[in-house]
């Protein structure tokens, strides 16, 4: 059985369907808050490796979708440090199999692994498609 490590937001209701398309392909998930996670930009830059600078960043995050952060303006550095900063801007979920990493959930990749996901549409994106930011609000900060 495959073991997989997930960061998703918790509460995520697409990152909720990809966790049990994983576990319907009979990978034991370990699920971890990547809100919560201690992030450097070296551990970070590992899930990132081999895509464009703007692809790492969550298209459907609040500050990417109204304009207030534009993905395409940053360098590999600054793109690192302002992730690291502010999480809920990172594509999600992070995924770790055997070694490997990478963003985003990816049905190709987790196939070159040997994961083979049922048949079926496989969700990525917001569920809440264009709702307003207020619908699905990021997690309050512990304090």
């Amino acid at each position: 059985m495959p073991s997989v490590s997930f960061w998703w937001k918790p509460g995520c209701a697409t990152n909720t369907r990809q966790i049990r398309l994983l576990e319907a392909a009979g990978c034991e998930v370990e699920v971890r808050d990547l809100l919560a996670e201690a992030w450097t930009p070296e551990r970070l830059a590992g899930f990132l490796a081999g895509r464009p600078v703007a692809r790492w960043f969550n298209p459907a995050a609040p500050a990417v979708k109204d304009g207030s952060v534009n993905p395409a303006a940053f360098s590999a550095e600054s793109a690192l440090a302002r992730l690291v900063a502010e999480p809920l801007l990172i594509r999600r979920p992070l995924i770790e199999l055997d070694g490997a990493r990478t963003s985003g959930f990816d049905p190709a990749w987790l196939a070159a692994r040997g994961v083979m996901l049922p048949d079926g549409p496989v969700p990525e994106g917001c569920s809440h498609g264009d709702a307003p930011a207020a619908y699905c609000p990021p997690p309050a900060i512990a304090s």
